[in-house]
């Protein structure tokens, strides 16, 4: 099977590694790529080449095969349930997500069988205010889902009757065939063309659902939003997601909908992690002669003291006034400082400011005063 990976490849240890350091290897990108766990588009598909390698190197007599055949010794050999028959994947993954879920994600169901796949994941996207965020948030969201349908409760077939066992693959909705190679026997499976996996066949469809057992709803979902979410987070709602379809095994399990959260940008409070930065501006003389400043933040306002000779540019910081974490606590609100540059002056506001340039000894040159301090004022602001 040339378009596979080598397993040594995929889980990045040497041909010679040991049992612990296959295990370690395998722990850890397990842990990254878990669909519980990650976002990644080809996370499931990553995680199903990762577990694969490990059932064959964990296993001694598998990976002599592996060693001297190659991907021909193990596909000639076994089957996909037999390839992971006694692997310990739940001892393994306990503590992150997912259990022994390796059969469900290879063959829809656990322990090898063959049962129907569940329904497909949804992604919903919800926009939140600042505000909401710090708060938290409960809502009410529209999804548009597949959803069994009600008149024949998912089976497809009329009400007052029943879908037929498939011929063709016994009720199995795989069909299974074996060929000697040089290497042994090779199994291969795939789905009946006949049934498309359902192993039945309709034969007098519900009306409402055109025998395809689903129908398309807009379903009404409530959401809780924790306080302190950042964009990018998501929430897991099991079983929100399409309905699974129905089988000679019965009803799959429904899909799950992730709900991906964004936080919009504020127009006055800038959030980094649990911390919130604003930007206030006072005056030249409210610098100099320090002042008592009110400042907004995210419940009320505050006041800052702001002592005499207080430079642009300088923090202040508002100690619990910034998010909540998820993680518990509070952060803290960061005020910086600018100096509001005077401009339009009048003729005795100027005249003012000169005098005070003469009582600091500063001297005009080229410039005026005036000029001069904007100029300096500009800088510190910059």
């Amino acid at each position: 099977m040339p378009d596979k990976r080598d397993y040594y490849d995929v889980l990045g240890v040497s041909k010679d590694a040991g049992d612990k350091e296959v295990k370690s290897a395998y722990r850890k990108l397990a842990m990254k790529y878990h669909p519980d766990r990650s976002d990644a588009p080809d996370a499931e598909e990553r995680f199903k080449e990762i577990s694969e390698a490990y059932a064959v190197l964990s296993d001694p007599q598998k990976r002599r095969q592996y060693d001297q055949f190659g991907h021909s010794g193990i596909s000639g050999q076994y089957s996909q349930e037999d390839l992971f028959r006694g692997v310990d994947f739940e001892d393994l993954l306990r503590g992150f997500g997912g259990g022994g879920s390796i059969f469900d994600m290879f063959f829809g169901g656990g322990g090898g069988s063959r049962g129907p796949s569940r329904g497909r994941d949804l992604r919903f996207d919800l926009d939140l205010s600042l505000e909401e965020a710090a708060s938290g948030h409960e809502t009410t969201i529209q999804v548009p889902r597949s959803e069994n349908c009600p008149t024949c409760n998912g089976s497809g077939a009329r009400p007052g009757t029943n879908p037929a066992s498939c011929g063709n693959c016994h009720g199995s909705g795989h069909i299974t065939r074996a060929q000697q190679t040089p290497f042994g026997q090779m199994i291969s499976s795939t789905t009946c063309p006949k049934c498309g996996g359902r192993g039945q066949i309709i034969t007098s469809p519900c009306e409402d659902c055109n025998g395809s057992g689903r129908v398309r709803r807009v379903r009404r979902i409530n959401v809780k939003i924790p306080a302190g979410v950042e964009s990018g987070q998501h929430l897991k709602l099991r079983g929100q997601g399409e309905a699974g379809p129905v089988g000679s095994g019965g009803s799959a399990p429904s899909g799950d909908l992730y709900v991906f959260v964004n936080v919009r940008p504020h127009p006055v409070f800038r959030r980094i992690d649990d911390d919130l930065l604003q930007e206030s501006h006072v005056s030249i003389t409210q610098a100099a002669l320090g002042t008592d400043l009110e400042v907004p933040t995210l419940d009320g306002r505050a006041k800052i003291k702001v002592p005499p000779g207080t430079q642009s540019g300088t923090v202040f910081r508002l100690r619990g006034k910034g998010m909540p974490s998820l993680h518990g606590g509070t952060g803290d609100m960061h005020v910086k400082l600018n100096l509001r540059t005077p401009t339009n002056l009048t003729s005795r506001q100027r005249q003012l400011l000169e005098e005070l340039a003469r009582e600091f000894g500063e001297q005009k040159q080229g410039k005026s005063f005036i000029d001069k301090i904007v100029d300096e004022v500009k800088g510190a602001v910059q």
